[in-house]
């Protein structure tokens, strides 16, 4: 018998593993290996949108030596270029583990849910691209890589662990990365360089797909499982608890994004780029709460767990 129609209409609610690697509309022979496939439930992995956004992420994709001039002229200040550095520095170690999630996720997704490995599969490669273009800035004007925080890798560390994929969507992509949205704006918006504006602008229209994505799966696995939402609160209280005794937000990053925002270093400057800085933390923060609204949490239950995100941002 056929598997099922190729297009997103012709899929089936939970797809033999002996189908295993079989193309969706395949006549199937019997006899072949189980596939090593255990996310194989629709409602744990799909969106209605998935096919959509491989689409367009396809169409998006930009070559980090074209879609920016390296060689565009700018001069900074020392201190503004290290808190570029650092960053840029900060943001690397972010998209590492925003590379890894979806790549050990789409490795267990029965390949019958095809369009979400391919948008996977983008998705990391988004990442790989973001990893490439912010440390070619850090390294642009010859210093070194910024620091790394004990605290902020460990944040990072929950994200790797996490084995559902809707609970590990909805802290990468919609806590996270939602969060990471308004980081990015900030960055672009108070770049000091066109270099910055530009790697920042591009990363942000990528990450605005992932965060669609893992909006879009867990609305709709909402609709058809009333459970989920305490799950999903578990799971930020869980990492919240796992996360108690670590420093949060690096110093170093946190200091770098109010010199950058300010421009330049003196007293005047620096305290407008300390209120851009909060303003940013506030925006971060009522962004979440409006995507856990949309998820069907109540509006105090949703300011709850917002303030319960990890204070690293990601």
């Amino acid at each position: 018998t056929a598997v099922a129609r190729p297009g997103p209409g012709g899929l089936v609610a939970r797809p033999s593993p002996a189908w295993g690697l079989a193309a969706r509309g395949a006549l199937v022979e019997s006899g072949g290996p189980a596939g090593p496939f255990d996310l194989a439930d629709r409602d744990h992995v799909w969106a209605d949108v998935a096919p959509h956004l491989y689409a367009r992420a396809a169409a998006e994709q930009w070559d980090p030596g074209r879609a920016v001039d390296w060689e565009a002229p700018f001069t900074l200040p020392d201190e503004v270029e290290r808190a570029v550095v650092q960053v840029m520095t900060y943001l690397v170690e972010n998209e590492q583990a925003a590379l890894v999630v979806p790549a050990r996720l789409l490795a267990r997704i029965h390949p019958h849910f095809r369009e979400v490995l391919q948008l996977l599969a983008v998705q990391a490669a988004d990442e790989a691209r973001h990893m490439e273009v912010f440390t070619r800035r850090a390294l642009l004007r010859g210093g070194e890589m910024g620091t790394s925080s004990a605290g902020g890798r460990e944040s990072l560390d929950t994200l790797l662990t996490e084995p559902d994929f809707s609970l590990a969507s909805f802290l990468l992509s919609v806590l996270g990365e939602g969060s990471f949205l308004s980081l990015l704006a900030f960055l672009e918006r108070h770049a000091p360089d066109p270099v910055t504006r530009r790697i920042t602008a591009l990363a942000r229209r990528d990450e605005a797909r992932h965060v669609a994505f893992g909006v879009a799966h867990l609305h709709r696995r909402g609709t058809v499982d009333p459970a989920l939402r305490g799950r999903l609160r578990a799971a930020v209280e869980r990492r919240h608890d796992a996360l108690t005794d670590t420093s949060g937000l690096n110093a170093d990053v946190f200091d770098s994004l109010v010199v950058l925002a300010a421009g330049e270093w003196n007293p005047e400057a620096i305290g407008r780029g300390h209120d851009a800085v909060l303003a940013l933390q506030a925006e971060m923060d009522e962004g979440r709460q409006r995507r856990l609204v949309h998820l069907g949490f109540p509006a105090d239950e949703a300011a709850e767990l917002s303030a319960l995100h990890t204070r690293n941002l990601m």
